[in-house]
């Protein structure tokens, strides 16, 4: 394994769940045994789905992946009912309960749901991959392979028997442990230097130090105060998830109307969401950023590669401008100034270093990394954009009609939100602990309304709703705030004052 791969391994515990998913809502029910004959026969492009993650001789390195001896697939396919009726309430519930289980490092790091009993008759499949095993971009990419790119439904070849290669026979010493160790630990010291040349040759090229002056403007901000919201709290490990979605078309003319990149429009509408919701927990705005991290592609392919190769992208949201279109031109200028100065190359040097230090030293940081309390967070969210497959997919004849991404989400970040395209339409998903954010539905509400108004502020239309959607209302109302607040968030005292905020 990489460093980065491995250090999925280490941060992972019951309170931090880390595997990323997809909820995949179809146009009918999935024919479950032709399904499973169906992946079966493609497992061959997907080798290490056939591979368990095994510990090093004397834990002196990163762990490695090796076949496993007793790999069935019946133990990744499960077949599922959703509670009646079967409405977006049962399926979130469903969902939310299997994104929280931490998953059995005892057998390949992937499991797929097969779900049926959804209202209108339709299908879903909730598919889960390990965050060392793969990627966001990887893990779309390989959606397309385990699903199929037409309606045509010929019966699946039934696989070829699986033989696994035997286990490695190597000699377990502690010296032989240790000089892989070093010999790991050079090698990953090299490449940091390398990363480190890389982007100091960037900061003598023409337009850097223009690109750096102007960073030096929006310092002070970065470096200001950074307190917690009230949705960065320990968390728990119990998971809310739930979703909403959006026009392509109407992100696109948004972009058009104010310029700027697809992802300055997801910014901007997650900002505008999350001021409007802490507003209403009691907590302070003005002056206030919120501090996000874009996860950031680092490969070369399209995703055709496993592990992970990405970096991070930090930037400062301000939360205390009222018009939208202001607010987006703000975003925008942030993240520009942040790109110009290689901010996601600044930390992947960092991550670089270290994963230059010994792997057992790397393991202890990781491990020790949640235990640490830390006077101030050092980001507040984590917000993904992965773009998906622009054609239709299918499984078993069954058109995919609905693609909610989920992130994982732990430690003090309550709530994080995955946004990907499909098929002309931009789907999220919001990852909440259930016991940090238990009105994350009220979050998901709040984006719906800031993307409109970002719309009509863009001189376009309201955008479109998803005629397919068989769940387009408002979701019941449910009393679960946090006891610490005495107020019902859907009280009509409370909604009289959501409208104000609205104004």
């Amino acid at each position: 394994m990489s460093s980065i791969d491995a250090a999925f391994i280490y941060l992972e515990r019951r309170e931090i769940p880390l595997h990323i998913a997809g909820l995949c809502v179809f146009d009918g029910e999935i024919p479950f045994a032709n399904f499973v004959r169906s992946v079966g026969s493609k497992l061959h492009l997907l080798p290490r789905y056939r591979q368990v993650v095994v510990q090093p001789p004397f834990n002196l390195g990163h762990p490695s992946w090796e076949d496993d001896q007793r790999f069935d697939i019946r133990r990744h396919i499960l077949r599922t009912t959703v509670a009646a009726p079967g409405g977006r309430e049962e399926l979130e519930a469903l969902v939310s309960r299997i994104l929280s289980q931490v998953m059995d490092r005892g057998k390949p790091l992937w499991d797929i749901h097969v779900i049926d009993g959804l209202e209108g008759g339709r299908g879903a499949i909730l598919a889960r991959v390990h965050h060392a095993l793969a990627d966001g971009v990887a893990g779309a990419s390989l959606m397309k392979i385990v699903l199929d790119e037409t309606a045509a439904c010929p019966r699946a070849r039934s696989p070829k028997r699986f033989q696994p290669a035997p286990p490695p026979v190597e000699n377990h010493s502690l010296v032989d442990a240790l000089a892989s160790a070093l010999r790991r630990s050079a090698e990953n010291m090299i490449g940091a230097e390398a990363v480190l040349l890389d982007f100091s040759r960037t900061l003598v090229e023409a337009g850097a130090r223009e690109s750096v002056d102007k960073l030096l403007t929006i310092l002070p901000e970065l470096a200001a105060s950074s307190e917690r919201f009230v949705f960065n709290k320990p968390c728990t490990g119990d998971r809310k998830f739930c979703w909403t979605d959006f026009d392509f078309d109407a992100v696109k003319a948004i972009r058009a109307a104010f310029g700027g990149t697809v992802n300055d429009v997801i910014l901007t509408v997650v900002a505008r969401a999350v001021s409007r919701y802490v507003k209403g927990h009691g907590d302070p705005v003005k002056g206030r950023f919120l501090r996000v991290v874009c996860p950031v592609n680092m490969r070369q392919d399209q995703g055709e590669s496993l592990g992970n190769r990405i970096t991070f992208f930090p930037v400062a949201l301000p939360l205390d401008i009222a018009g939208p279109g202001e607010l987006h031109r703000a975003v925008a200028r942030r993240t520009e100034l942040m790109k110009n100065a290689r901010a996601a190359h600044l930390v992947s040097l960092l991550a670089t270093w270290i994963g230059a230090a010994p792997p057992p030293l790397q393991a202890l940081f990781w491990q020790a990394l949640p235990q640490l309390p830390l006077p101030l967070p050092l980001f507040h969210m984590i917000c993904t954009n992965v773009p998906g497959p622009p054609a239709p997919l299918y499984a078993g004849g069954r058109q995919l009609i609905e693609f909610y991404p989920h992130v994982p989400t732990g430690y003090e970040l309550g709530v994080n939100v995955a946004f990907q395209s499909y098929n002309g339409r931009f789907f999220a998903g919001l990852t909440a602990d259930a016991g940090v954010v238990p009105d994350v539905g009220r979050l998901r509400d709040l984006l719906r309304q800031a993307f409109s108004e970002l719309s009509r502020g863009a001189g376009g239309p309201s955008p479109r709703p998803n005629p397919q959607l068989p769940w387009r209302g408002p979701p019941p109302p449910t009393r679960n705030c946090e006891a610490s607040h005495n107020f019902d968030l859907f009280s009509p005292e409370f909604s009289r004052i959501w409208a104000d905020l609205a104004r």
